[in-house]
């Protein structure tokens, strides 16, 4: 089992997300990712979605045309984990500018 990141390790590990929150009320981050366009949008959820399924980890995430919202955090592991901040450095390479 996955353990939820605490204490120095949490710190350390989210500063090194840039423009990720933490959700208020839980123990899990969130960002909105813009795109050029729905294709744009879609195709980048495509390939995450296909990384995250390999990785047997997936995110909380909705789709309205051009944005996509995401909200991270690993439910057998109570909150933030190692496995979110990997798939969060993953989405930021792989949307490019609209990460930022």
């Amino acid at each position: 089992m996955i353990a939820k990141l605490t204490g120095t390790a949490r710190n350390k590990a989210l500063s090194e997300i840039k423009g990720w929150s933490k959700v208020r009320g839980r123990d899990a981050i969130e960002k909105t990712y813009r795109f050029k366009d729905f294709n744009e949008a879609f195709g980048w959820m495509t390939r995450v979605a296909l990384a995250a399924d390999k990785a047997d980890h997936h995110p909380e995430w909705a789709n309205v045309y051009n944005r996509v919202e995401v909200v991270l955090t690993t439910h057998d592991a109570g909150g933030v984990s190692e496995r979110d901040i990997a798939l969060a450095k993953l989405m930021d390479k792989w949307a490019g500018k609209a990460g930022k």
